[in-house]
């Protein structure tokens, strides 16, 4: 429902601010703005991303948790989609996401909301619980294969 909400105001906000700002500076300024937005936010989100990245890698190489990077870079490809966005109400929020407090408050926030079961890292299967019944850990072996050779179909030939 939230999300029906969002896709109905963004655009009436965003008209409604296009209205506005156009009538109080005119059609070609108010072009411009938005133009110029796009230009300097996609300057940000690189140099923003990059740094995140950076911040990915070393916590990689530490062998430290990599979430908060991982993230923090989700975050600003959210706040680049904004702005690319033209109008004036996603471009804010977009710059507000880029502003490295303002990422970790919402990050606080949306890990207040969130709640992780189970995290695990690695090919292997999770380890079962040694007391439930209905768990049999062993190993096998195939006893009595066929050794005769296979067609390259894999089937016998006889």
């Amino acid at each position: 429902m939230w999300l029906l909400i969002a896709f109905i105001a963004v655009p009436l906000i965003e008209i409604g601010l296009f209205i506005k700002v156009g009538g109080l500076i005119g059609l070609w300024p108010t072009l411009a703005i938005v133009l110029l937005t796009a230009i300097a936010g996609t300057w940000l989100v690189r140099r923003q991303g990059s740094l995140a990245l950076a911040e990915l890698r070393g916590s990689l190489n530490e062998l430290r948790d990599p979430t908060e990077p991982i993230a923090h870079g989700a975050l600003i490809l959210f706040a680049g989609a904004l702005l690319l966005t033209p109008g004036f109400f996603t471009d804010t929020m977009g710059i507000l996401l880029l502003i490295p407090p303002v990422r970790s408050a919402v990050l606080r926030y949306l890990a207040s909301r969130v709640r992780v079961e189970r995290f695990s890292v690695g090919g292997m299967p999770p380890r079962r619980e040694p007391w439930r019944p209905d768990v049999i850990d062993g190993e096998y072996h195939e006893v009595g294969t066929d050794d005769r050779p296979r067609g390259a179909s894999g089937w016998t030939r006889h």
